[in-house]
């Protein structure tokens, strides 16, 4: 299996439960992990033949443009567009972490894992 990996993808986005985070928004950082087996020869040196990170990458921008209550759903939502696109997947592991969350003390980061396929 091979695996590719987009690795501390950063965005401004306005995801949160609370109202105050969709309007003033945060930092999040998002890494990405997908496994799959090659659809050709990896001679042949064909893009067609993995998974195109930069399109990876542009659906993750995409979907972080669309404000969320839960960074689930964000998540979730990558892990789905990821699938769709390249159904030959086996894994994906989509991480997202909110810089600097709102709480009342000093935390680095809160955050979530998506899997697929999850574990059951």
């Amino acid at each position: 299996m091979i695996k590719i990996l987009l690795q501390g993808a950063e965005f401004f986005a306005y995801h949160g439960f609370y109202p105050e985070e969709q309007k003033i928004g945060c930092r999040f950082l998002v890494d990405i992990e997908v496994g799959f087996e090659p659809q050709a020869d990896l001679d042949d040196d064909k893009l067609s033949n993995t998974v195109d990170y930069e399109k990876v990458y542009i659906m993750t921008c995409e979907e972080m443009k669309k404000p969320s209550k839960l960074i689930e759903t964000v998540g979730h939502a990558i892990t789905e567009r990821i699938k769709s696109k390249y159904p030959f997947v086996k894994t994906i592991q989509v991480t997202i972490k909110k810089i600097n969350p709102p709480l009342t003390g000093k935390v680095a980061h809160s955050g979530v894992i998506i899997n697929y396929p999850s574990a059951k």
